[in-house]
């Protein structure tokens, strides 16, 4: 049985805002954010919407155009690194307001933005191990929020990609994967840290050597395949530079030339990362928006390149096969661009000013009678 995705669904936030605003607003030269990092916009859910609601949208969109019925889902399972308790699964707020209950393995995975890969290798795993009839619904979300002021702020954003796994009608899922980790200090965040801990250094030569490691692997593995040989090669994507960093070190090791290493960014990476650079980084869901923008474009047989990278570090390398050219997922990107609102600096400046006074009046209760 090939086991691959049916349905898919997105949803991004509701409000957006220049990431050159953000710079402007932080005292940041604009080309730092624009051409440095590649960055355009941010999206935002200030205090309208939650990692739930945009991870619930995402389902009811892709639950919406499945040929399936609700009743045949036996999986939910998040990746998220937006957690909203320390033991409640995100997915169990998930399957509440889609009032999915039974017969249903229901959890949630972290590892920083590789979160997302791994649920969807668990929920093609497990199909493929039980033969099940019933099929998976894995969604990746994420919220990305920096300290006001870090250097990352401009790379903020957030969203949400769902996606059916049982049959293989949109694409099959190539059992055979390439992972590569070292234990890290690159990004962290603390059990009780409202904003993450970022070694930008460290995480820019573990993306890169991930990167290398995992394609290397591949390689060796599947000779009868190169950069070539794929539609589409996309990337976990922190900030759209970092993929063009990571492509550059790939052309150096595999020796490529520079005429060929123009012709595979120009055709292969570039015009994947378009949907990513309208809503910024949303850590799990990053390389899925990117991943459904290829696939939307794809060809019957053509094959993606998957590289996912999560900060501790791990990450994974794998491959998708277009099995039929259709799907309108690309709707939802049209429709929550379209509708989305665009906030002034004044507006952000002092949502986020709103945000740290409420950090700031926070208190632990040292009686139980307060929780209480």
């Amino acid at each position: 049985m090939s086991v691959g995705i049916e349905s898919i669904g997105i949803k991004l936030p509701s409000y957006v805002i220049e990431a050159k605003k953000i710079a402007k607003l932080r005292g940041m030269p604009e080309e730092k954010a624009t051409i440095g990092l590649g960055c355009h916009m941010v999206g935002l859910c200030l205090d309208q919407e939650t990692v739930v609601d945009l991870a619930v949208n995402a389902a009811k969109r892709a639950i919406a155009r499945w040929k399936g019925n609700i009743n045949e889902i036996g999986m939910i399972v998040v990746g998220t690194e937006s957690s909203l308790d320390e033991a409640r699964p995100l997915s169990a707020w998930v399957a509440e307001r889609l009032q999915l209950s039974g017969h249903i393995r229901s959890y949630e995975v972290k590892h920083a933005c590789y979160a997302g890969t791994l649920a969807l290798r668990q929920a093609v795993e497990w199909k493929k191990a039980t033969n099940s009839p019933k099929s998976a619904l894995v969604i990746a979300v994420d919220v990305c929020l920096y300290a006001p002021g870090h250097a990352a702020e401009v790379t903020q954003g957030a969203g949400a990609v769902a996606m059916i796994v049982g049959k293989d009608s949109i694409c099959s899922v190539d059992l055979q994967t390439y992972p590569y980790s070292e234990p890290c200090f690159d990004f962290w965040r603390p059990t009780g840290d409202t904003f993450p801990t970022v070694d930008s250094q460290k995480s820019l030569t573990a993306y890169l050597k991930a990167t290398e490691n995992c394609f290397k692997a591949l390689f060796a593995d599947q000779t009868n395949l190169s950069f070539e040989s794929f539609r589409s090669i996309c990337f976990h994507i922190p900030f759209p530079k970092m993929v063009l960093k990571a492509f550059r070190h790939l052309s150096l090791s595999f020796n490529l030339s520079e005429f060929e290493q123009h012709k595979l960014l120009r055709d292969k990476v570039l015009p994947f990362i378009t949907w990513n650079k309208e809503v910024g980084n949303s850590y799990s869901a990053s390389l899925w928006i990117s991943v459904a923008q290829a696939l939307e474009t794809a060809k019957n047989g053509e094959k993606i390149a998957c590289f996912s990278y999560g900060s501790g570090f791990g990450s994974e390398l794998f491959v998708l096969e277009r099995n039929h050219n259709s799907g309108d997922w690309a709707e939802d990107i049209k429709t929550d661009l379209s509708k989305r609102k665009e906030i002034s600096i004044e507006e952000y400046d002092k949502w986020r000013k709103k945000e740290v006074f409420k950090l700031e009046k926070q208190t632990i209760p040292t009686d139980l009678t307060e929780v209480a």
